[in-house]
């Protein structure tokens, strides 16, 4: 007989997540001595210890504890889905998502896509978290993530990615540049230029990688995983910069105007997609968020290009409605109806 509840297991793996009951505590909006109890009571069921507890300093899984959190993740979203599941008679979809998004790219586009898609789904609660690609494969594997809007590059087996878009680099130069004259750049012209690296993971091999594959060393000056540093140190005259996110409007934090040209080499596109686990069976909210995601960016980035913000009202495709995918048209649709 199983004698542990659902509701235990999410204080543990609350507990688990903040490495303290009273970070857990408050998120539940439940008492501390209630969470402890509770997970107390969850190891006296299970004879095993989970957690080591500090005075003062919160407390850390042991290894048993680090081995029952996956599981733990999983049963509570098997819980959820078999909820949904009940619901899905209705036209609603109710739900929790945990949605992970690559750093940089997620002021540029997450806004809009999270207004949008809860507008359309007022059901689904979302919790939202950013980091490089190694944080979102370490999240996605770890289960602490359902799914991760990230780039489809170095990505273990384990990880499903279905491709969102695809997007060009580009050269970033700050005004008066020589080169800012030309209306497109050769990897050439920046052999003797001092470079702003993004350093985060995987930019930083894709950025040097463009330039390796041509022949080319390039001068790092600078790196920071700041795209605003970068963009900052191109402003202040500090070197040129490759990005492949593309803010709005072409000033830095402190006022100073950049310029974008397109590379007339032939390069690599940063492909976006978005990411689960293999082996974890999605629920009915991941797939309405996956599909509402191929449709969003088939209808606003169909194209390679840079990676821009755009205003939401900007529809991009004006295409013969026959030959967009299914996706695209659900979303055309949409679109319409607002």
């Amino acid at each position: 007989m199983i004698r542990y509840s659902l509701r235990q297991l999410e204080y543990f793996v609350a507990t688990a997540e903040h490495s303290s009951i009273a970070k857990a505590s408050a998120q539940l909006n439940v008492s501390q001595p209630s969470v402890s109890k509770a997970i107390t009571n969850l190891e006296e069921q299970l004879a095993a210890q989970l957690f080591i507890r500090h005075h003062a300093r919160g407390v850390t899984l042991t290894p048993t504890g680090e081995r029952m959190l996956v599981d733990a993740r999983r049963l509570l979203r098997h819980g959820e889905e078999l909820q949904e599941n009940v619901q899905a008679s209705s036209n609603t979809t109710y739900g929790q998502l945990e949605l992970a998004c690559f750093l940089t790219v997620g002021p540029v586009f997450m806004p809009s896509l999270l207004a949008d898609f809860s507008e359309r789904f007022p059901g689904v609660e979302i919790s939202l978290h950013e980091g490089d690609q190694d944080e979102l494969v370490d999240g996605l594997t770890s289960g602490r993530f359902e799914l991760a809007i990230m780039y489809n590059l170095l990505t273990p087996d384990e990880i499903q990615i279905d491709d969102l878009a695809s997007f060009d680099p580009y050269v970033l130069l700050p005004e008066g540049h020589p080169l800012a004259e030309k209306k497109k750049i050769f990897l050439a012209d920046l052999e003797d230029e001092p470079m702003i690296l993004l350093d985060v993971p995987p930019s930083r091999d894709y950025f040097t990688g463009i330039f390796r594959k041509v022949g080319i060393q390039p001068r790092i000056a600078f790196s920071s995983p700041s795209m605003e540093m970068v963009r900052g140190l191109v402003g202040r005259h500090r070197g040129f910069s490759l990005l492949v996110t593309h803010p709005y409007f072409d000033q830095t934090y402190d006022g100073h105007t950049i310029v974008t040209r397109p590379l007339t080499d032939d390069t690599e596109s940063g492909r976006l997609g978005i990411a689960r686990l293999h082996q974890l069976r999605p629920s009915r909210v991941m797939n309405e968020f996956s599909e509402f995601c191929k449709a969003w960016f088939a209808l606003r980035y169909p194209g390679r290009g840079p990676c821009q913000a755009a205003p939401v009202d900007t529809v991009a495709y004006d295409g013969p409605p026959a030959q967009a995918p299914a996706a695209l048209n659900i979303a055309k649709g949409y679109v319409q109806e607002r």
